[in-house]
């Protein structure tokens, strides 16, 4: 990437994940995060002083700045599609944690706009970017793991018993499916990424232990193109996992 300009991107949503990935591009070449915008004022002062960049009251702000060319969504995934929405339709790339949305009427929404649009839209799934899953991936494209008929995975941790109803994570119309779509949705992806499309999915989901109004155990039956079955666990009442 030497001699190549980096990529300049307004970051909109200012809590702890933005700052995780502002801390990361500033670890490369490739990204320069050049603004913020939060609702909250104080998000907005703390994202200024710790990487001493503008913010802003607007997210139209960001939106104009013809120096910017990408924003990266990282607030709620019950607000992830206005944004989005917004900065395809000014011309910007966009960068959004996963998942894409929080309904199935709002990722159809998002789908139609980027097929629409001429810009590079990502999303988060950062799990099939970790060294061993594409050591696993490697591994099945040389045939070292002989014929696969089904995969497993699991991502669970006790940070449903943290939640309060100061959290957005606390409420189902904000957070349907609890741990599997904060967590589960990791492996989801990572698995349709070792072993290709999805044609069929079944899932169970209940609250059992905690008190927000999610569901805090999921389990979540795949079944591939190709054939074989998968199963992704996630549980948001036990060690992590």
């Amino acid at each position: 990437m030497s001699g190549v300009a980096p990529v300049r991107v307004g970051v909109v949503g200012l809590g702890r994940w933005a700052r995780v990935l502002t801390r990361a591009a500033r670890r490369g070449q490739r990204l320069e995060v050049v603004a913020g915008y939060s609702r909250s004022p104080e998000k907005r002062e703390a994202f200024a002083r710790e990487f001493g960049c503008r913010v802003v009251e607007r997210y139209e702000e960001l939106l104009e700045d013809p120096t910017i060319e990408g924003v990266m969504v990282t607030t709620p995934n019950d607000a992830h599609a206005e944004p989005i929405l917004q900065a395809l339709a000014a011309g910007k790339h966009v960068y959004v944690d996963k998942p894409i949305a929080h309904t199935v009427e709002e990722g159809l929404r998002i789908a139609q706009a980027v097929e629409r649009s001429d810009r590079v839209f990502a999303v988060g799934h950062s799990a099939r970017r970790l060294a061993g899953v594409r050591h696993i991936r490697r591994a099945l494209e040389a045939g070292d793991v002989g014929e696969l008929v089904m995969a497993e995975a699991n991502f669970s941790n006790e940070r449903g018993l943290e939640l309060t109803p100061q959290s957005w994570r606390w409420y189902a119309d904000k957070s349907p499916g609890g741990p599997l779509i904060q967590l589960g949705v990791h492996h989801v992806d990572t698995l349709r990424y070792l072993f290709g499309p999805v044609v069929a999915v079944t899932a169970l989901t209940k609250r059992l232990h905690t008190r927000a109004e999610v569901e805090d155990v999921t389990m979540t039956l795949l079944e591939f193109a190709a054939g074989h079955l998968g199963y992704v666990g996630s549980a948001w009442a036990c060690p992590g996992v």
